[in-house]
């Protein structure tokens, strides 16, 4: 059986691993000024940061149509007899619903809600791919493999600016002036499919990533070491990123260490200089 894998853009792989896995994605769209605009085609984070900036507004998002989800899966069917296809947490979109409602008007797509974002979404989607490839299992198999395996996804982020967060309704005028003058950054973490504050660390950004990183990799014996996400939205010089990777690779021998930039609903709600670490645990 010939299965595609395919994934909302909120996935945040990167171009070069989407060509190699053959993923295919199905844009949200973002919502600047009234417009809307495609996700990664008419529109990208470093465009967003510079409206904010320019203009004091911010841009929304909305979610993929039942339309274009029966137009995206009935074109991806002409290639491939079922298709598995990844959506960002049901709790934090639409898209999973549209899916739902398109996949039993079509037939042959199996959809899965991640309970996650960003490359949590896209560490499922790379190994449905590999199991794909290894082609043992059905469509419906690898459904219920990755719906098991999200249960074990660590996804968090330190963001470095609240403004975002405060313009988005995410967080309070209060909160955002009260973290800005301590130097307070928050850890945003993804917990039963919603996000929510965890830490708060104080000083230095670069300095408060780095002990991120230290605190959920080092001494932790339940990680699986063949992947993690180091992403990030932007901003960052390659000496930053790079020393936050060596941190990573110092704490935990990873078979790979993949470094990819967030997309534009992600950096939508979070504002540049937000990263984070994205894996696996093993139980």
């Amino acid at each position: 059986m010939n299965i595609k894998i395919s994934a909302d853009s909120t996935c945040d792989l990167s171009p070069e691993l989407i060509e190699r896995y053959q993923i295919g994605i199905a844009p949200l769209y973002i919502v600047r000024d009234g417009e809307s605009l495609v996700d990664g085609v008419d529109i990208t984070p470093d465009q967003i940061y510079d409206h904010v900036s320019k203009s004091g507004s911010m841009c929304s998002t909305a979610a993929v149509s039942v339309y274009d989800y029966v137009t995206f899966f009935r074109k991806e069917l002409e290639t491939c007899d079922a298709v598995v296809h990844f959506h960002i947490s049901e709790d934090m979109s639409a898209c999973y619903q549209n899916a739902c409602i398109a996949a039993a008007e079509v037939g042959n797509v199996y959809p899965v809600d991640s309970r996650n974002l960003s490359t949590g979404i896209g560490l499922l989607v790379l190994e449905a791919a590999e199991l794909a490839r290894e082609g043992k299992l059905t469509a419906r198999e690898i459904q219920q493999t990755m719906e098991q395996r999200r249960e074990l996804l660590d996804v968090s982020f330190l963001v470095e600016r609240l403004d975002y967060l405060h313009k988005g309704g995410r967080c309070s005028s209060v909160a955002a002036l009260g973290a800005n003058v301590l130097s307070l950054r928050p850890c945003i973490q993804v917990k039963e499919g919603k996000m929510g504050v965890g830490k708060k660390y104080r000083g230095a950004y670069q300095k408060c990533l780095l002990q991120y990183v230290k605190e959920r990799l080092e001494g932790h014996d339940d990680i699986d070491l063949h992947r993690i996400f180091v992403t990030e939205s932007g901003g960052f010089t390659a000496e930053e990123v790079a020393e936050i990777e060596a941190a990573v690779r110092s704490y935990q021998p990873f078979e790979e260490v993949l470094h990819t930039r967030a997309g534009c609903t992600i950096s939508s709600h979070c504002g540049p200089r937000t990263l984070g670490i994205l894996y696996y645990h093993t139980r």
